[in-house]
């Protein structure tokens, strides 16, 4: 059987590149036929990461057969997963996201989580002394799950071991890490072609905060105003998507990667209320900014109140 290794809903350039690294290591260095699969599009930067690499696009899948033997990577959350998660043979978790319970497994299991900004840095410290055996493709996937998840180490959740590992990748690879985090940020802010529903889902999590649902979404950009000009028909958009979606409420923040801040697009009473009681902020209109702001992980997610 062959094992399919997939990350979160809407996946980012850590939900893409990661699959497809441990699908790697587990078929070429374990011997054990895995293959990396998608829960949704890849984001523009995600895209650009595969072509970069010279790779396939991992296969999309909606769901996975009951029994089927699986790798979850990138989250623990159920709410990320496809249904019927629980009816598969979860074998390994790897991830760097705090703990949300609600998977059920058929028998012990190999669970990694470890305070670290990306879960490619992870995989990396798991293969230990075969780490040597990457491929430059498989380090370019590495190197760019770390600059994605690290904002190119302007994220707090950056630590030394991301950095260490992201400077040895690219010397082993030539390359200039400014450079190619440009490149891959230009990507990522390149949204003209989605439409606002899209935009709203294209980089998101469910969570549930005071018996309020919230969906979370964070557009990581180098051109904000792209984004920002179009806030009245993303904030008209974002109770079809609510309502699509099974959540009460859209939090969107758009990040200013560059300036390192992130403005908040405050709708009605309730999110205003969420941006003065998260974030101490003053709201005036319907946006604010958050000087400061950067990570959902380490800064949004644990501080959000309703």
């Amino acid at each position: 059987m062959t094992i399919k290794v997939f990350g979160h809903k809407s996946p980012d350039t850590d939900s893409t590149g990661s699959p497809i690294i441990w699908a790697w290591y587990l078929s070429e260095v374990r011997g054990t036929p895995a293959t990396p699969a998608l829960l949704g599009e890849p984001n523009t930067e995600a895209a650009f990461v595969i072509d970069k690499w010279g790779f396939d696009k991992p296969e999309i899948i909606a769901g996975v057969d009951a029994g089927a033997q699986v790798v979850i990577v990138d989250t623990n959350n159920p709410a990320e997963l496809p249904e019927g998660i629980n009816d598969a043979d979860i074998i390994q978790i790897i991830d760097h996201h705090k703990l949300t319970g609600g998977l059920e497994t058929k028998a012990p299991i190999d669970i990694t989580i470890k305070p670290l900004a990306c879960t490619a840095t992870i995989m990396y410290n798991l293969m230990g002394d075969n780490a040597a055996k990457m491929p430059d493709n498989i380090k370019g996937a590495m190197l760019s799950c770390i600059l994605s998840d690290t904002l190119e180490f302007r994220s707090p959740t950056t630590t030394d071991q991301d950095k260490d590992l992201a400077i040895k990748l690219a010397k082993e690879l030539n390359i200039d890490i400014a450079a190619y985090a440009s490149e891959m940020f230009e990507a990522k802010s390149d949204v003209s072609a989605f439409s606002d529903a899209d935009l709203i889902r294209m980089d998101s999590k469910e969570y549930e905060v005071g018996g309020t649902k919230f969906r979370v979404s964070v557009l990581e950009t180098t051109a904000p105003k792209i984004v920002l000009d179009r806030k009245d028909s993303l904030m008209e958009s974002f109770k079809t998507v609510a309502a699509e979606d099974g959540v009460d409420e859209v939090l969107l923040f758009v990040v200013d990667i560059l300036n390192e801040e992130a403005t908040l697009f405050v709708p009605n009473d309730l999110i205003k209320g969420v941006a003065e009681k998260s974030f101490g902020a003053s709201v005036e209109g319907d946006t604010v900014v958050l000087p400061g702001i950067m990570s959902r992980k380490k800064q949004i997610i644990p501080n959000l109140k309703v």
